[in-house]
């Protein structure tokens, strides 16, 4: 799954040996964020929930994580 952290980047986050992996993603290439924990249970539809609350300080007035197509 890809999102757009309130236009100012990009995470791509996979299902990885039954753990969320969460990488940016910058023009050909992936790093994967070791500093951001999705806990196994978060349910594919809350991650984008989960990134505004982790990334929340990134926010402008009104923005939001959006998720993008694959």
């Amino acid at each position: 799954m890809k999102f757009d952290i309130y236009g100012r980047f990009r995470v791509e986050v996979r299902r990885e040996n039954e753990e969320w992996i969460v990488y940016r993603a910058e023009l050909g290439k992936r790093t994967r964020l070791i500093d951001v924990m999705i806990p196994p249970d978060v349910a594919a539809p809350e991650i984008a929930t989960w990134l505004d609350d982790v990334f929340h300080e990134y926010a402008g007035i009104g923005q939001m994580v959006d998720q993008l197509a694959d």
